[in-house]
């Protein structure tokens, strides 16, 4: 038994042997890919976040805790959540970690207007990371159950997510914690 487990796993050796080295001659020019896009976050000189922000929590004070559907107009994807949580997911978990400021997605003077395409995409990203965090991580087996993905998971403070890794550490490098 042991002798026909050998000649079985040379077999595959000398299969796979030629396919493997070819894959490395021939391997995708990785350092091509497209790099993560890096803006600053206050790219538009005439927008002040924090001063929008300070007038929207002054808009809706006394109301911080009503749903925000009841507060803003046009709430989509965030309904049910109270007012005040709605404006701390857009700063920090849309604008800080792609980060931009508000008017990637919105128009400052009409909030709810609809002429930004950057919005309907955060609200199909918020979609996919609802479904990833409420049905897909329960389904891989040994995961942690407080395994969650939010928007810097991918993003990490870029608009678009880098498709490349940095260069390897030095080989008796500590990982960063």
């Amino acid at each position: 038994m042991k002798r026909k487990q050998k000649i079985i796993s040379l077999v595959i050796i000398l299969i796979f042997a030629p396919f493997s080295m070819a894959l490395l001659l021939v391997r995708p020019n990785f350092e091509n890919k497209v790099e993560a896009e890096n803006l600053p976050i206050n790219s538009d000189d005439t927008f002040n976040q924090d001063e929008a922000l300070a007038k929207l929590r002054e808009a809706i004070k006394g109301k911080e805790k009503e749903p925000a559907e009841k507060v803003f107009k046009n709430i989509q994807i965030l309904k049910g959540r109270p007012a005040a949580q709605v404006l701390a997911i857009m700063q920090m978990g849309f604008s800080r970690s792609l980060g931009v400021t508000c008017t990637h997605c919105h128009t400052p003077e009409d909030w709810a207007k609809e002429d930004k395409t950057k919005k309907q995409i955060a609200r199909e990203m918020w979609t996919m990371q609802l479904n990833i965090n409420t049905q897909m991580l329960k389904n891989i087996k040994n995961v942690s159950e407080k395994a969650t993905i939010n928007c810097t998971t991918c993003h990490r403070g870029q608009t678009i997510p880098a498709l490349n890794l940095p260069p390897n550490p030095a080989p008796n490098a500590s990982p960063k914690q």
